[in-house]
């Protein structure tokens, strides 16, 4: 395997991690989370939503089609991942340096998969 190959997977990887576990949290403690999202003053009724888009989100990324759908499930993260920087930077939580390395991850894995997985 080739060290492009390894970059990708890793990154892909925890990136998926990354997102199948806050999937996880939205879906087990969803009223801890409404209330976190009633903190940064966001409508607390998209806790299941995004748990759901995130796991399709990742699972169109791993399976990589149709390609007019994986780019959207990485502009989706993208986006999911600013505003959730900005949400947690804003009100000095810890969780910013997370969300900072969810964006390296999906930046990696994004420009990395149109070498490696054209």
């Amino acid at each position: 395997m080739t060290a492009q190959k390894t970059i990708y997977w890793i990154a892909t990887g925890l990136l998926s991690a990354l997102f199948l576990y806050s999937a996880f949290l939205f879906l087990t403690d969803t009223l801890v989370i409404q209330g976190h999202y009633q903190d940064y003053q966001y409508p607390s009724y998209l806790v299941v939503p995004m748990a759901i888009a995130k796991i399709f989100a990742i699972a169109v990324i791993l399976l990589r089609k149709p390609k007019w759908v994986m780019e959207w499930a990485y502009a989706g993260l993208f986006f999911d991942l600013v505003l959730a920087s900005f949400a947690h930077y804003r009100l000095g939580d810890s969780s910013f340096t997370l969300t900072l390395l969810g964006i390296l991850f999906l930046l990696v894995s994004y420009f990395f998969g149109k070498t490696v997985r054209p």
